[in-house]
């Protein structure tokens, strides 16, 4: 495997149909990178508490619907 300048120096040379096709690929290969993430972060207890807080916000009805935070700007 080549270093990453020379990867995207190959990158250059494709025609832009492949540069597409490679961005989308690319987009997917990270969406999935973020999935396992989560999912380790999920298996190891790291949101444990995140996810406690914020099912304890939602019992005590401190959250608000997101379209009253996106309209509230």
């Amino acid at each position: 495997m080549g270093t990453l300048p020379e990867i995207e120096a190959a990158i250059k040379q494709l025609p832009e149909n492949d540069i597409r096709q490679l961005a989308t690929w690319l987009e997917d290969y990270l969406e999935q990178m973020w999935d396992r993430q989560i999912e380790a972060d999920l298996t190891s207890g790291k949101l444990d508490k995140l996810i406690a807080k914020a099912e304890a916000d939602i019992a005590a009805n401190k959250v608000r619907d997101i379209n009253e935070i996106i309209d509230d700007t």
